[in-house]
């Protein structure tokens, strides 16, 4: 029983009892009256009462029941899960009884609805009617079983807090209190109290932990070598050691933050920490160098077929990290600069070869570059760059060279190591030597100098073939010398070809010339034959045709085929005059049309297959009307049809110059052959006019395509590389000057073609490798190959490996004591300006505080 004035819950009634409803709130709820109830048109049933006893006397009875609503679900959360959302705010719950209307505190009596026609309609989760829609149901989120992390309990919570607080009494007494205790237990991210302990740095804790019995190191050992904590690494590893032998070699298998290919010198390499690197490598830790992705050799076709291809890219990735620190080269070789060029080079090249992870092999590449040219920007002198410089390990031949190791740099593109300062300053000494003037002489001095050098040039052949050891001999052997002789005597044969060239050519009979200069020509080019071979017995074949210019010399073969002779004649003779004038220049010019030819080449590519396919469609269609000729029927006069898309030939030819807009508008015209009539003086004149729509349609899409879209793409590439190119000017122009500098230090003192003379030095030469050949010296060997022909080897100087190692390691101190000031003044401007930022935030707290009574007492007082 309820007290009075209590509203009681209404429930379901039983069968033939009195109809209550309870609505739930802020829920519309309308009842129908009761049956019996006057104006219901229903008659009474027995035993049928509101909740209140039966209705007082004189009340009004309800003539007129509600219409029915829809019902609205309640914004009550229900135990199945949240409660739906309605699209309008619902009214108060009311209730129609026998007395009227009455609060939703008020029991009323039901009464039966009439079948209506619902106003609205359902679908799915969604409810439609006519003042919107609105979401009826929502399916509750439910966990699901297959995702299963660890939870730590009460205890376990508080042991982790007591870890990280770094409390080694609370951790002792927890310990001996709860002996059963999981010490080996993790949270949801798999941190285990030993981690806290490594994280926090705390070497006492990790060394309490340690004691325990069933401690179980995880990748702790992993965390304290990135944390570079030496001491708890050592700790840790011992108990590695001591747990099972060979366990601290290997990575850890379902670790949250490390591969199980990690192992610990791995990770020590790839975060660069010196110390534990050399710790490692003392307890027999090793790593074993990635083969390049083009290795070929059994092993790697082994592991292609049965390894994951992820796996192994990613392995040979995260090893190529480690191998390539500067940290782990000072450990793992003695010529830290040869091993960067290797690598830099096989990571370009592995770049290619992997495209997935092309930006990361390249950045990789260019990390190990910058490492050796930073170790030649520690050097102090020109005795330690020279002893750098003249190394001539990784060169594959002892010939002498005066910079070996400069030479290697050029071979593997180490473009900034070439034009690093302090390389520059060695090179262009080596350049001037003596004759220093030249540096400060005007330019119009140095366009003249060649032409009054030509003067000298026939003193200094005759100085050469009598006194080799003159001073005049030896100040034209300087390398800048050699280039402006070599010049003055090229312009002679340029003067020679301009008079060839220009002679009177009426007079002239099939046969070979006869105009006097063709034996002057013929010498000059077989001395620059001869200078050209003998550059490449020097430098050897895969080196001197690294140069495009160089290939050219193949054009002698190309013009054999030509079946007259003096067209071949001239096709050689052209083709040597235009190679040695253009291939001098060409290595000096700052911006590298190699690389534009190369965007040609790409693009020459679509160029040619739209090309072709357009040829091929327009030609089947152009090719029925192939010689046929029209003629007007009023005046006679004839019109042929145009030869430009009628065969393969012509089609090609068309469309090529349309892409320089020269080809005829009229080339899709279709021209019908004019046929007899019935009778005399008659003709038929066919006109066929899709055919010519349709031809012209494929010429305007080509143009199209070709003009207008990928013409501009192309020049969008080129002015792309063009501007990449001056952008790093300085670094290309360094580069290819050193190329050129390089090849006239090997040239001959004689230009061509008085280098066909032999001369003393070249004599000497030759009967000092026959000396070595027939004695056989202990520090010279002659030797003989296909590809360097004859030259001698020496031995390597002993105070160039006595010193070189000596270098290495004050290089190498250098080095790292520049990168840890650096780090330490980043480090440093990083406190500065957190410190600033605080003082910022604790001037605006000042400045919002109240004033209180008190601070302005004490400022009047100061006033005061």
């Amino acid at each position: 029983m309820q007290p009075e004035g209590t509203p009681s819950k209404p429930t379901r009634p039983p069968a033939g009892g009195a109809a209550t409803t309870a609505p739930p709130a802020a829920a519309t709820t309308v009842t129908a009256p009761p049956t019996g109830v006057p104006g219901s048109g229903v008659p009474p049933a027995e035993g049928v009462a509101s909740a209140k006893g039966p209705p007082p006397a004189g009340s009004a009875p309800v003539t007129k029941p509600a219409a029915p609503k829809p019902p609205v679900p309640s914004m009550k959360s229900s135990p199945t899960g949240p409660a739906p959302l309605l699209a309008r705010d619902s009214p108060p719950a009311i209730s129609i009884s026998a007395s009227g209307i009455v609060g939703e505190s008020a029991m009323s009596t039901t009464l039966p609805q009439r079948p209506q026609i619902p106003s609205y309609l359902s679908f799915g989760h969604y409810s439609f009617n006519a003042q919107g829609y609105r979401k009826i149901e929502e399916e509750p989120l439910k966990p699901k079983a297959s995702i299963v992390l660890p939870q730590l309990q009460q205890s376990e919570k508080k042991f982790f807090e007591l870890v990280a607080a770094n409390e080694i009494s609370a951790v002792k007494e927890f310990l001996a209190d709860n002996p059963g205790f999981n010490i080996n237990c993790v949270n949801f991210q798999g941190v285990s109290a030993l981690h806290i302990a490594v994280q926090n740095a705390s070497e006492l804790m990790v060394e309490l932990l340690l004691r325990q019995r069933e401690i179980e190191i995880g990748d702790c050992h992993l965390h304290a070598i990135r944390d570079n904590l030496i001491k708890i690494l050592q700790m840790l590893l011992d108990k590695l050691q001591e747990t099972a032998p060979g366990l601290e070699f290997v990575g850890v298998s379902h670790s949250s933050d490390f591969p199980e290919y990690v192992t610990p010198l791995i990770l020590a390499a790839q975060c660069g920490h010196f110390e534990i690197i050399e710790m490692l490598i003392e307890r027999g830790h090793k790593i074993s160098k990635p083969h390049p992705p083009s290795c070929q050799c059994h092993d790697c076709k082994i592991q292609y077929n049965q390894q994951d291809l992820l796996h192994g890219e990613t392995l040979r990735l995260n090893l190529y990290r480690a191998v390539t620190n500067p940290s782990y080269i000072c450990h793992s070789t003695h010529d830290p600069i040869l091993t960067a060029f290797e690598l830099s080079k096989e990571l370009h090249d592995a770049s290619f070869i992997v495209p997935q992870f092309k930006p990361a092999y390249q950045e990789l590449s260019q990390e190990i570059s910058e490492f050796a040219v930073d170790l030649i920007g520690c050097c102090r002198s020109t005795e330690e760059m020279d002893l750098i410089l003249k190394q001539v390990d990784g060169l594959g031949t002892t010939r002498s060279y005066l910079y070996p190791r400069l030479l290697l740099a050029i071979d593997y593109k180490q473009k900034k190591f070439v034009s690093h300062p302090n390389s520059q300053q060695m090179i262009e000494t080596a350049w001037h030597r003596e004759f220093r003037e030249w540096k400060y002489k005007s330019i119009l001095m140095k366009a003249i100098y060649p032409f009054i050098r030509i003067t000298m040039i026939p003193l200094v052949a005759i100085l050469c073939l009598v006194m080799p050891n003159h001073n005049l001999v030896k100040f034209y052997s300087i390398p800048v010398n050699k280039m402006l002789t070599h010049i003055a005597a090229y312009f002679a044969f340029l003067v020679i070809i301009f008079l060839e060239s220009n002679m009177d050519k009426k007079k002239m009979k099939r046969g070979p010339p006869n105009s006097g200069l063709e034996p002057v020509i013929v010498v000059f080019v077989v001395g620059n034959i001869w200078s050209s071979f003998r550059m490449c017995m020097i430098k050897g074949p895969s080196r001197y045709f690294t140069k495009l210019w160089n290939c050219n010399r193949c054009a002698a073969e190309w013009a054999s085929r030509f079946r007259e002779k003096i067209l071949a004649s001239f096709g050689l003779y052209a083709h040597c005059g235009g190679v040695f004038c253009n291939s001098r220049s060409y290595v000096v010019f700052p911006i590298n049309e190699g690389k534009m030819s190369a965007d040609i080449a790409k693009y020459f590519t679509m160029f040619a297959l739209i090309m072709i396919a357009f040829t091929c469609g327009t030609c089947r269609l152009y090719h029925y009307y192939d010689g046929m000729v029209q003629t007007d029927k009023d005046t006679g006069v004839q019109r042929s049809q145009v030869g430009s898309f009628v065969n393969f030939a012509a089609a090609l030819k068309t469309y090529f110059w349309a892409i320089f807009g020269m080809s005829d508008l009229a080339s899709g015209d279709v021209v019908i052959e004019t046929l007899p009539g019935e009778s005399d003086n008659t003709f038929i004149v066919n006109d066929h006019e899709f055919t010519q729509a349709v031809g012209y349609i494929a010429f305007a899409l080509f143009q199209v395509l070709i003009v207008i879209v990928l013409l501009n793409m192309l020049v969008a590439t080129m002015s792309s590389t063009y501007q990449r190119v001056i952008d790093n000017v300085d670094v290309e122009y360094a580069f290819g000057k050193t190329e050129f500098y390089i090849e006239y230090m090997a040239q001959t003192t004689l230009p061509p073609p008085l280098n066909l003379i032999p001369t003393a030095r070249g004599l000497g030469t030759i009967i000092e490798w026959l000396q070595v050949l027939s004695k056989n010296p202990p520090n010279k060997n002659a030797r003989f190959t296909v590809t360097n022909c004859c030259f001698i080897e020496t031995d390597i100087d002993e105070q160039l490996t006595r010193d070189f190692p000596i270098l290495m390691s004050q290089l190498i101190q250098r080095y790292f004591r520049e990168k840890e000031v650096n780090s330490d003044k980043a480090a440093s401007e990083l406190d500065v300006l957190k410190q600033e930022v605080n003082e910022i935030k604790q001037m605006l707290k000042e400045s919002t505080a109240p004033v209180t009574v008190t601070d302005y007492q004490s400022e009047s007082t100061f006033e005061n």
